[in-house]
């Protein structure tokens, strides 16, 4: 197994005012899956995310990623494993303002080993008419693309995605799912996505329900359905 999570807790604040968010979270995920975290807010879907990727440290627990335990690692080795091995997108942007759109991606490549090729990534978002843009000449959902290059350049194992489509409307929010449901059959990156909307459930290979901080239920998707054909 790719990704390996055993016995995650995660509490915040201190003895009266503590807040236990994870209780013991088991998971396990393949390599090149498509995994979607779903439950409603305090759930603890972005803490679970966040400490998969190194941004937040557990109270106790084990995470392993291609047999290499998270919690072994200094800081030092932390920061290049995220750098080498993890891809982030977010619900905001937080594209560089003054740099154009090659240029946000190119930043991402930078970090990478082995980067994918940026002009066959430009033309895979759909955003080669739009390279030598700046962010504040873009949409929402071009700003996000752009965001999403910078994130799969690097060609990352894993690409974390919190609420990627959460800022944006329908239509764009289902041009978003097409991408990322591109880049993970097209490069093979291992997908895993937290949201609150219940439809996009049916595309991923695995769904994780997660409610006060425990899984109330896991399953494969025996009959996964293409972006085109969700609706919500």
């Amino acid at each position: 197994m790719f990704l390996e999570i055993r016995q995650i807790c995660k509490s915040y604040g201190t003895k009266d005012n503590k807040v236990e968010v994870l209780k013991g979270i088991d998971l396990s995920i393949e390599k090149g899956e498509f995994c979607v975290l779903l439950g409603p807010s305090g759930s603890g879907k972005s803490t679970l995310l966040n400490i998969i990727g190194g941004i937040d440290a557990a109270d106790s627990g084990s995470i392993l990623i291609g047999g290499e335990g998270m919690a072994d690692m200094n800081e030092k080795r932390l920061t290049q494993y995220r750098r080498k091995h993890l891809g982030y997108i977010f619900q905001m942007y937080n594209l560089i303002p003054n740099l154009t759109v090659r240029e946000n991606i190119e930043v991402g490549a930078y970090l990478g080993e082995h980067p994918l090729d940026v002009d066959e990534l430009l033309h895979t978002l759909g955003l080669w008419e739009h390279r030598g843009k700046l962010p504040n000449q873009l949409s929402g959902g071009q700003q996000q693309r752009t965001a999403i290059g910078r994130a799969i350049v690097k060609n990352p194992d894993i690409l974390l995605c919190d609420e990627p489509t959460g800022a944006l409307d329908y239509n764009t929010s289902k041009e978003i799912l097409r991408l990322i449901e591109t880049v993970n059959q097209r490069y093979g990156n291992t997908v895993i996505m937290v949201t609150h909307n219940d439809a996009i459930k049916d595309m991923a290979d695995r769904v994780v329900r997660l409610r006060d901080g425990v899984i109330r239920r896991e399953y494969r998707n025996e009959h996964k359905l293409p972006v085109e054909q969700l609706e919500w």
